[in-house]
């Protein structure tokens, strides 16, 4: 190949492609290689990529056995990383890392920034999994070189690569309207220089309402998604590629359609400003609904598009580069219970980079990127309050990186980076003058990997990241009350240390990662109000931390049984405890089974939760207006949830597969405790929330591979 240190590039960032290869030669005899399947190695929990950064990998086959559709339900439950549902009715998800808040997760598309600062909020249900080739986590601060607001760490979903000509189908169907489109064909140019990778996926779930009070626990949510990727080598020393993407979601809670309206455009069109004299029977959340169907709509609608081009070069046999360009535009159209919200927001990043190989010893790496985000809203219904403060703002970042990757000793690897950042946020409303946020920052980082043996490596990380919080959604779902407004009180980058270590153990049978982790965060975001009652988004004063330990095992226990095991612990401290707006995880332990019969295969899973106080998480409230003998409950119990996936393949083309999640069905709500209350003001929410608020969901479906 004359292309020798590109393809030692991109060999690098794909080592799980490699199988390993083990020989065995006895005298004699021939010689006998055995290959350990890709598949294998990844679905075995305790592997890690091997990189010096600790990072998990999920390939597809991962995410097939979890029947899941969305880069959500592909990580819910991973070690280390919590998806939290923080409202019942808008479904808004937050992607949470080593205990860390969803806001400080960033994303990335084949190693590029793609997501906006609000997309995090909402449509990350609706990120598809089709076409996905594996999803990557690093968890820590300064978890990526090329994106130091990670404050919690990144998630990097890959993109399938065209290497065939191949087609795949996939449509399923089930249980509260379930169902499910996917496709994907992939195409190889006759010279071999060009591949195409075009991916579409349809998916939609009804509301659902367990209490049967006629307003909604779990909303409906439709998802549509278009992906075209191609890469082209125009010669041996220079490669192109170029992704484009379209998501839809549209997302409906509140009043059940079919009972309490004909549908969404109803409920919209409802609206008359007028408030009920009661929104339930008896005023109780518990009881049947009879307010106007817009008192308890949520209702948003995204639209985002993204593209990024690539172009990697090789200089000479030690020197390669690569430049790349990634855009992103996120649409909002919201409704939260008569307040509109609309928000347009654009974001243009630039990167450009140069890998070095300077001996056999150092490996550098040394670059520049920017980022330019401009994000404007609106909404009628505050437009005429005093206390409204606009979250509008321009945010630009503009970054110098280098990295050096030391190997002193077969032994042991280091890896010294150093970022500086000139980052300026400023809210643009006419009562917020001046630029907010205007500062250089230095993120410093320090990975190192060293093998103890041929089975036993430890991992040890330390990293600064920093992050700017600039959105509503920082602090609650929506916009809260049309009389009160909004206020803003930022002055500060969010500023984080994190350590991380890890001791990895790889056998024949048996393999298992021991991991601890810690951050702390100043100037966290958080919510709180002035003295007239206003909410404001400000900043604690104190400094925040949280500390996870946990351990994932797996066990070969015969050529057709895996067994999978992780037990994970977080520990937050006060200040960490008062910022959340839905109470995280403290104490999870997760147990998956995957076991193979000739065409058959069974994938079993459960997960325990343990109990909780909400007292911790500043959570109050009753089911009944202004009565306090009916205050919810505040010691919130441990629970398990579990699902079971049967695959048959009947041909080498076609399989079926049929499955149940949340076999047992559990829901806090089926315990006898809605998400619905009433807090100490009078006022009507809907985020109480700690356990699961979907139910039991039966599909089947077909699959065909071409």
């Amino acid at each position: 190949m004359k292309y020798p240190s590109l393809a030692l590039a991109i060999a690098a960032a794909l080592p799980v492609f490699t199988p390993e290869v083990a020989f065995a030669q006895q005298e004699g005899e021939l010689e006998v290689i055995e290959v350990r399947g890709v598949r294998q190695k990844l679905e075995q929990a305790g592997r890690l990529k091997d990189v010096i950064q600790k990072t998990e990998v999920l390939d597809q086959a991962m995410i097939d056995n979890k029947n899941a559709l969305s880069l959500t339900e592909a990580i819910q439950d991973e070690p280390g990383v919590r998806v939290s549902n923080e409202c019942s009715m808008c479904g808004v998800k937050r992607v949470m890392l080593n205990g860390m808040k969803g806001e400080h997760t960033t994303i990335l598309v084949d190693d590029l920034p793609t997501h906006t600062l609000i997309s995090g909020f909402y449509a990350v249900d609706a990120i598809a999994t089709t076409g996905v080739d594996r999803i990557e986590i690093a968890r820590g601060a300064g978890a990526s070189l090329i994106a130091p607001e990670a404050i919690g760490g990144t998630i990097n979903i890959i993109t399938k690569d065209a290497y065939e000509n191949a087609a795949s189908f996939d449509y399923a169907k089930g249980s509260h309207d379930f169902t499910a489109f996917k496709g994907s064909a992939t195409g190889v140019s006759e010279d071999g220089k060009t591949g195409i990778t075009l991916i579409a996926q349809y998916d939609k779930q009804d509301q659902e309402d367990h209490d049967n009070n006629g307003v909604s626990e779990a909303p409906f949510q439709e998802n549509q998604s278009y992906t075209a990727r191609i890469s082209h080598d125009f010669n041996d020393y220079n490669n192109v590629q170029l992704r484009i993407s379209k998501v839809n979601s549209e997302v409906f809670g509140g009043p059940m359609i079919g009972e309490l309206t004909n549908s969404i455009g109803a409920a919209l069109s409802s609206f008359d400003g007028v408030d009920s004299e009661q929104l339930f029977a008896d005023n109780d959340v518990r009881k049947a609904f009879i307010g106007k169907p817009w008192e308890t709509t949520e209702w948003i609608k995204t639209s985002r598009d993204e593209a990024y081009v690539k172009w990697l070069t090789e200089q000479n046999e030690d020197l390669t580069s690569e430049f790349a360009v990634s855009w992103a535009k996120h649409e909002q159209d919201s409704f939260y219970e008569g307040i509109d919200y609309y928000a347009d927001d654009k974001m243009l990043y630039l990167r450009g980079k140069f890998d070095y190989f300077l001996n056999d010893r150092h490996f550098l790496s040394l670059g520049m990127d920017s980022r330019q985000e401009e994000m404007r809203s609106e909404t009628k219904a505050l437009s005429g309050v005093d206390a409204y403060v606009s979250d509008s703002f321009d945010y630009n970042t503009y970054g110098l990186f280098i990295q050096d990757v030391w190997t002193p000793s077969n032994n042991l690897e280091i890896s010294l980076a150093l970022r500086v950042d000139k980052v300026e946020a400023d809210f643009i409303d006419p009562q917020k003058p001046g630029t907010e946020i205007d500062e250089t920052i230095f993120a410093p980082r320090i990975d190192v990997r060293f093998f103890h043996s041929q089975a036993l490596t430890s991992r040890l990380s330390a990293g600064r990241g920093y992050r700017a919080p600039l959105s509503f959604f920082e602090t609650d779902h929506g916009i809260l009350d049309a009389e009160l407004g909004y206020q803003i009180d930022v002055q500060e980058l969010e500023r984080s240390m994190s350590y991380n270590y890890s001791l990895s153990y790889e056998g024949e049978a048996l393999t298992a990662t021991l991991s601890a982790a810690t951050s702390e965060v100043e100037h966290l975001a958080e919510l709180s109000e002035t003295r007239d009652g206003v909410p404001v988004l400000t900043q604690l004063e104190e400094t925040a931390r949280v500390t996870t330990l946990d351990l994932v095992a797996g066990y070969q226990a015969t050529e057709n049984l895996l067994v999978n095991l992780s037990l994970e612990r977080f520990i937050y401290d006060s200040a960490f405890k008062s910022s959340y707006a839905i109470a995280p995880i403290e104490n999870r332990i997760g147990m998956d089974i995957n076991w193979t019969w000739h065409a058959l295969e069974v994938n079993f899973s459960t997960t325990w939760f343990g109990s909780r106080d909400l007292r911790d998480y500043g959570y109050e409230g009753t089911n009944v207006l202004n009565n306090p003998a009916t205050a919810k409950p505040l010691d919130a119990g441990s629970f398990s949830t579990s699902n079971i996936k049967l695959k048959y393949q009947l041909t080498d083309h076609a399989a079926v597969y049929a499955g149940v999640s949340n076999l047992f069905e559990y829901t806090q709500i089926d315990e006898g405790d809605t998400p619905l209350f009433f807090d100490a003001a009078g006022g009507y929410d809907v985020a109480y929330i700690y356990g699961p608020l979907h139910g039991r969901e039966f599909y089947a479906g077909l699959e065909i591979k071409l």
